[in-house]
């Protein structure tokens, strides 16, 4: 039995978005506004507060992060804490927020919103490396999960509430999507997949909110293989990492309500996969 054990010292209202670069874990905490990096190797744990609710937060190739919240995407320096407006595509939309995202194999940056009154009225964006931002797909209601595969060919994506874990064809060179298909649909389980990251033999690693488990599906069988347990309801999303990129970190959240002792911890394991190393944001 795989067995999660919390690490670092944070507990986050809402952690989300984790991802390793440098040697660090980088996550957020939406609800406490801050940005997270933290160094297993020390133990050492740095946060900035943005300002406003933060979704994610990925790499930047020459240097520092890009992030995305409550009033769109933004440059972050980690030397200065200085935060600097790129784009918001939906100033029209109060009641939505910027929410999971990550990058592609050509460095572009993917990242959805959710509409925080649950209608189907958020969108799936790319940020391409020009900072011209596309809409890619819509209407969801919870943009969430995303991934790539080895080869670069397929993209995964979840828009939790549809409790659907979707496929589509991939072009790297120009980005576009299409051939929409789904490859797990989980509306029998009461949970819902959040979160989502891919292993080097292609299996979706997926953090299911409301259900206190990290499930291991893989899409070319269509079989799950692991379930791995956690103490807390809020599983949110979980990132490959360390230097063999066998540690699977798994963000957390509290659950209004509810009293679990390490909810809102991060947690870790290895699950015996190896992960992919992330894309930096290329613009």
């Amino acid at each position: 039995m795989i067995r999660p054990e919390p690490i670092g010292n944070r507990v986050s209202l809402w952690g989300e978005g984790p991802l390793w670069h440098q040697n660090h874990l980088l996550y957020v905490d939406i609800e406490a506004h801050c940005l997270v990096r933290f160094d297993p190797a020390s133990g050492d744990e740095t946060s900035w507060d943005v300002g406003q609710r933060v979704g994610t937060v990925v790499p930047r190739a020459c240097g520092g992060w890009v992030w995305a919240g409550d009033h769109g995407l933004f440059f972050f320096d980690p030397g200065t804490g200085e935060s600097t407006a790129i784009t918001d595509p939906e100033p029209h939309l109060p009641d939505n927020r910027f929410n999971d995202g990550k990058c592609d194999p050509n460095g572009r940056f993917w990242a959805g919103t959710i509409c925080l009154k649950k209608r189907p009225e958020a969108a799936l964006y790319c940020l391409d490396t020009d900072l011209r931002i596309e809409r890619k797909f819509a209407p969801v209601t919870n943009s969430n999960g995303l991934a790539w595969n080895r080869a670069a060919d397929t993209f995964f994506y979840i828009d939790t509430p549809s409790k659907k874990v979707r496929a589509f064809d991939f072009d790297p060179a120009s980005g576009a999507i299409e051939n929409e298909r789904v490859i797990w649909d989980t509306s029998a389980d009461p949970s819902s997949p959040d979160g989502m990251t891919i292993d080097s033999e292609d299996r979706l690693w997926i953090a299911f909110c409301h259900g206190g488990k990290v499930v291991c599906f893989d899409p070319r069988t269509q079989r799950v293989e692991e379930q791995i347990e956690f103490p807390c309801i809020e599983t949110t999303a979980c990132a490959f990492g360390g230097s063999d990129l066998g540690d699977l970190y798994i963000t957390t959240g509290i659950k209004p309500g509810l009293q679990e002792k390490e909810a809102g911890r991060l947690f870790v394991c290895r699950p015996g996969a190896t992960g992919v190393a992330a894309n930096c944001f290329a613009g």
